[in-house]
Order: structure tokens, then sequence, then C-alpha cells
């Protein structure tokens, strides 16, 4: 299933996507694909109330975030070994784990705000994955597996003077507003072959900036969760950005920053594509 959010900011509403221009509204299941409903099953539930669902036609509603704030938004740092190189970092030996606000959280056609005081705004594609139920000390990576709801597309936008010249801490250049369009659909595993053999890319006022594939990670998705299980509890419907693959902005040569008007495009195959302007500080 391809679960969306559709609506004004505040006031989405969910529905599964049938194709380009036709959803089925499932807000009589749940209000929302937030922690209660990943945590209570829903995804199974609603399969049921697709297959016997009235088909609506898209009519230019705003797609929001496929899921409702979450307890956690939690970023995993070099985990490509062709990003890491050309950061002249070392492959990490262990998931490398931050923190992102999760109120950072917009759709995948929202604007992203350069904060005030930015000089080094940057562009990740990541593919991220929602936890289905609350997960702590996993035996097994293959157990793993059961925990995820789905992947999404999501772009890690980062200020890297926040994040790197101001006492290393990476948070502080993650989470400023905006910093996490996601979207447009959360997919449900059985809807992918292969997570990590999907292609990703982003383009910058249409010129090609990065273009990777999930094969070149460090750590898969079940590594991901195994590990962070270990250390954290993990809720449903938390959000967990995985790392990006080479060609952001910080790993040109001269160096290239986001400036207000720009464009973002970006997808993961089978996942969806984004579009973000870019707007100035408040």
């Amino acid at each position: 299933m391809y679960l969306m959010r559709i609506g004004a900011p505040g006031a989405e509403k969910p529905v599964v996507r049938v194709d380009d221009t036709h959803y089925i509204d499932v807000s009589d299941v749940t209000p929302d694909f937030d922690e209660k409903f990943f945590g209570s099953g829903g995804v199974e539930l609603l399969a049921d109330r697709v297959g016997r669902g009235d088909v609506r036609e898209f009519a230019g509603e705003r797609i929001g975030a496929p899921i409702a704030r979450p307890h956690q938004i939690l970023c995993i740092g070099l985990n490509y070994s062709d990003h890491a190189a050309e950061t002249g970092q070392a492959v990490p030996a262990e998931p490398i784990l931050f923190t992102k606000s999760p109120n950072t959280l917009v759709g995948p056609y929202d604007e992203v705000r350069i904060p005030r005081g930015s000089t080094k705004t940057d562009w990740e594609v990541e593919l991220g994955i929602v936890i289905g139920r609350r997960t702590s000390y996993l035996d097994s990576v293959e157990e793993a597996k059961g925990a995820i709801a789905g992947y999404c597309v999501v772009n890690d936008v980062s200020e890297r003077a926040f994040q790197m010249e101001r006492g290393g801490q990476w948070s502080k250049g993650k989470s400023a507003e905006t910093f996490n369009p996601a979207g447009p659909w959360l997919v449900t595993p059985d809807e992918i072959a292969d997570v990590t053999a999907l292609g990703m890319w982003l383009d910058v006022n249409g010129v090609r900036r990065q273009t990777g594939t999930t094969k070149t990670m460090i750590f898969d998705p079940y590594v991901i969760v195994h590990h962070l299980s270990q250390f954290m509890v993990l809720e449903p419907g938390d959000l967990i950005n995985t790392g990006t693959p080479p060609g952001v902005g910080m790993g040109h040569d001269p160096q290239i920053w986001l400036q207000p008007g720009d464009v973002m495009e970006l997808g993961i195959d089978g996942l969806g594509r984004q579009r973000q302007q870019v707007v100035g500080p408040r």
C-alpha cells in the first residue's frame, strides 16, 4: 500500500493512493497515520477497507508528509561509502547517530526555508524508515524486518556551518524549520522487491547533483533498526533517515550552497519524487 496524507498543514486526512490520480479516503478507519495507528497494527486493518473503498479523484489537494509528527526523527550519518569518501571521512565501524527535531517534518512539495544566519544550507536525498511497532532489544537483524511499517523519500536538509562549526553538534545543523520534507507516500515493504537496490537522485535548478543507490549503504535498514534497538526504544511512527549518497553541496569543489529561489527535485525508485522551492529567512 501507498499511504498518504492530504490537506492543509495541520488538517491533513489519511488516504491510500490508488494511482497518480486516484485515492481512497480512510479517515473513517483512523484519524491519522500516527503512533496509535502504527502501534495498533493499522496497516493490516486497512487492507479490508481499501478493498471496499470508494475511489476518489485527486483535486489539487496539498500533499503532506505521509506520517503525523513522530515521537522522534533519528538520523544515520556517513552511511554511504561513496559519500564518506567525498567528505574525506573514514567509513564508520558502526552507525553514527544524531537526532533531528520532529517539528522539521513537512510535505514533499512544501517550501524549504533557509534559517537566519545561514551561509551553508545543503541538500541530502535519503531513504526514510518508519517504525511499525514498539521496538527494543531486537534479538537479530532478521527480526528488524517485522518492525518496519514502510519506507519513504526524505530530504535531510542541513546547515553545514551550524553542523560543523558551532561545537560539532550535528543536531544544530539539522533542526531548522522545514528541514525534513518527507513523502509523497509511505510505501509498505511488500511493495518493494529489494530495499537495498533502489536508485536515488537529486537535482538543483534542473542540474543533477546526486546520483546514487541504496546498494552502497554501509548499514542497511535492517542493521540500522536492530542496532538502534539496542540503545533506545523505537516507538511506532518514528522516522529514521538513513544517510545520503555522494553529490551534496558540501562535497563539490567549489562547494555549492542553496539560495532563495533555488528549486530542489529528488526521488527514489518506487517511492516517488519531491519538489521544494527554497525561500529566505523569516
